[in-house]
């Protein structure tokens, strides 16, 4: 089992920078594909970004590539989303996921491990 608890939402203006954090424990952090969502008020829960676990390949939704950078930090089992030049559209709740394998996924019922998701508010 994976426990993965995000931290780093909160209320920014447009143009504004926030970088979410996704800490993962249980078991090893080794092969442990990490995916960034997000869900949007009476909208479908969405593909952000994900990373294979060495870090070498990054992957990212059209509609943030360019202002979103995913990263992760395997010593301390940490995965992280940049996000700069936020705008409105840019707000929901954002939820780290993570599954075993070699390659990428960006499909939501691809990851097996959820976290429980950290609000983005982003005003114009």
């Amino acid at each position: 089992q994976v426990q993965l608890v995000e931290s780093g939402g909160g209320l920014v203006q447009a143009g504004d920078s926030l970088r979410l954090s996704c800490a993962a424990s249980g078991r090893t952090f080794r092969n442990l594909v990490m995916g960034w969502f997000r869900q949007a008020p009476g909208k479908e829960r969405e593909f952000v970004a994900a990373i294979t676990w060495s870090g070498g390949s990054t992957y990212y939704a059209d509609s943030v590539k360019g202002r979103f950078t995913c990263s992760r930090d395997n010593a301390k089992n940490t995965v992280f989303l940049q996000m700069n030049s936020l705008k409105p559209e840019d707000t929901a709740v954002y939820y780290c996921a993570a599954r075993y394998g070699s390659s990428w996924y960006w499909q939501e019922y691809e990851y097996n491990y959820w976290g429980q998701g950290t609000q983005v508010t982003v005003s114009s």
